[in-house]
């Protein structure tokens, strides 16, 4: 060896030594970053809550993020900030109702102030649901107030239950009305040449029609139309008298949006605080500051004495007395989601998963049931799975109220009729008593490319229902029969429940959509009411006056409560700001319904490919 090859193996050696020290660093560092985010997420689900003080005079922050549902969806792998995909964002209702309605009987508590800018919606029903515990709070003399940067209808319908609204001086109230729009694929399809075969009962039944059509049929445009309508009147009617405006005012408003404008030089928030749709217009640290002489500073100068919603309700929950020994209960199962046959997570109603937690219900001795019910249908079989766990729930004796949230529709009214009781809000959408088959081939597409089918069978049906061979005609009577038989037995469900005739429900059936107001008044609905009433309306039937109100769900598992922890409160702001600011990010979001109703068919599992299902029943 040479002297300068031994001076460069002193070089590279002395280099290696650096990068192995630097690696080792690297890997010892990353394994402590670990450990601690370990340590932190362990601490979280198993650790002792600490001691919640709540100043005196504060108000409680209500600031919901993503969209408003009954029940969580499960967690969905890695959280998005550690490189896993976008899950939902997400605040459940009874969360925050619970928390306004501590919060009254609180007298720590003096007020709420609601913070807005990350709700992304949820439909009206589960608005009405916070406004009216917002209401009750009011009810005990303490004030409610919002803030906010700009306010979506959906925002601004919950701000309108403040008795003050601030918002920001470059913000804006955004209402536009309601509206049920889709994309139809027909004229795509047939220059894909692929075939759609459709089989259905009702002339309203349209959930398959973008695959039909090329436009909204007249029958659909009637049906959306009327509860589309309703729905607003429910929306400007609520808005309007809690703001003291004149019934037409949000209409005018709109209306004549472009002159508003012109009067105030463009500016949106000038046009809302010219129309009484708002009460200051203020910058985020003004807005702050007349809170903080309303309120009390909080532990610096950048914000209000306050204490965030989620912590408080913990607590909340915690502290509260145990109930006696022997008290009666009343149980709460939340079904949300499509209707899909055996097993499924939370975001969907397994017919397995839901009747094991039915199930579960008799099994705790509970004196009565209320199912909570937000779905616009999917599998009729697993439906009817499901109504016979109710059926056997009140056969042993245990009263069932069943609650409509959003939508409680097509199966979900299937379901609905295995109860002793129905309530509904005026805004749920319910109805659409109907039900359809559908799937499409590809043999024309495949030929188009070379590719060809043929085989032998034992008969005339052996290897009908794939995706690469023609629909036999003898096939496609065996499919409609089956979709009248399906309907026929749904109408005589349904009539049997609401004591009438399956002709005279099928005048009110035919896949028609009705809105809980309306459905009340055709005998569809026993009550109008929330979800606290058809609760008390459970109690009343099983005449108890004092009762627990437990809640049976399906149990995360440790994993889906490790993951839940990680993303709660990071992922939720990052996802809701970014989908509620970006125009792309709401494009995308857009994309989603178009298919939606092909990739629903493929979850629905139905074991003879017959739904009760409705696409129009999405709440605005």
């Amino acid at each position: 060896m040479t002297d300068s090859t031994h001076k460069k193996g002193l070089i590279r050696r002395f280099f290696g030594a650096i990068g192995g020290a630097i690696t080792w660093l690297r890997r010892v560092f990353t394994n402590l970053l670990f450990l601690l985010l370990l340590l932190f997420v362990f601490a979280a689900i198993f650790g002792k809550e600490e001691r919640l003080t709540v100043p005196q005079g504060a108000a409680l922050k209500l600031a919901p993020t993503g969209f408003l549902v009954d029940e969580r969806s499960p967690p969905r792998g890695l959280p998005a900030f550690l490189g896993g995909p976008p899950g939902p964002v997400e605040t459940r209702v009874k969360d925050l109702v619970d928390a306004i309605d501590y919060a009254a009987k609180d007298k720590r508590i003096s007020s709420i102030v609601l913070e807005l800018d990350y709700l992304m919606g949820g439909g009206l029903s589960k608005l009405e649901e916070v406004g009216a515990a917002l209401q009750r709070f009011k009810s005990t003399d303490k004030p409610v107030y919002a803030i906010g940067d700009n306010f979506t209808q959906a925002q601004y319908f919950l701000a309108s239950h403040a008795d003050e609204i601030y918002l920001n001086p470059m913000g804006s109230v955004l209402l536009n009305g309601f509206g049920a729009y889709r994309n139809y694929f027909k004229s795509a399809l047939d220059k894909l040449k692929v075939n759609f075969h459709v089989f259905r009962v009702g002339d309203y039944k349209d959930f398959i029609e973008p695959y039909t059509r090329d436009d909204m049929s007249p029958a659909s445009r009637e049906n959306n139309q009327r509860w589309l309508h309703e729905l607003w009147g429910e929306y400007t009617e609520q808005v309007t008298g809690l703001r003291n405006l004149p019934p037409q005012a949000i209409d005018i408003f709109i209306e004549q949006l472009p002159q508003n404008l012109r009067d105030q030089n463009g500016s949106w928030a000038e046009a809302a605080l010219a129309n009484q749709l708002v009460d200051q217009l203020a910058s985020r640290r003004v807005a702050v500051k007349a809170l903080q002489e309303k309120i009390g500073a909080g532990d610096d100068d950048q914000t209000y004495k306050s204490i965030d919603a989620q912590p408080y309700l913990r607590h909340q929950r915690l502290t509260q007395l145990a109930p006696k020994p022997g008290s009666s209960k009343v149980a709460l199962i939340s079904a949300s989601g499509a209707i899909v046959d055996g097993e499924a997570p939370a975001g969907q109603i397994g017919s397995v998963t839901l009747g094991n937690l039915i199930a579960q219900a008799r099994e705790k001795d509970v004196a009565a049931l209320v199912l909570r019910i937000d779905s616009g249908g999917g599998s009729a079989f697993a439906s009817e799975a499901i109504r016979q766990e109710l059926l056997a729930t009140r056969e042993a004796g245990i009263p069932v109220v069943v609650s409509m949230g959003s939508v409680a529709a097509s199966g979900g009214y299937w379901i609905a009729a295995g109860g002793d009781e129905i309530w509904a809000t005026p805004s749920t959408i319910t109805g659409s008593i109907g039900v359809f088959g559908a799937f499409p081939t590809f043999e024309d597409s495949l030929e188009s490319i070379g590719i060809f089918n043929d085989g032998v069978g034992t008969s005339d049906l052996a290897g009908t229902m794939r995706l690469d061979r023609p629909l036999p005609e003898a096939a496609a009577d065996v499919l409609q029969l089956g979709v009248e038989n399906t309907y026929d037995r749904f109408l005589r469900i349904v009539a049997e429940a609401r004591s009438s005739t399956p002709e005279e429900v099928h005048k009110i059936a035919q896949g028609q959509v009705w809105t809980g107001r309306t459905a009340q008044q055709l005998g569809l609905v026993d009550e109008l009411g929330n979800l606290n009433d058809a609760i008390a309306g459970a109690a009343r039937l099983a005449e108890l006056e004092d009762y627990e109100l437990i809640e049976i769900k399906r149990e995360l598992t440790p994993g889906e409560r490790f993951m839940r922890t990680l993303s709660e409160n990071i992922d939720a702001r990052i996802a809701a700001g970014i989908q509620s600011n970006l125009p792309l990010g709401a494009w995308l979001s857009s994309l989603e319904p178009a298919l939606q109703p092909l990739a629903e068919l493929q979850s629905y599992r139905d074991p003879r490919a017959i739904y009760a299902r409705c696409m129009a029943c999405m709440a605005p």
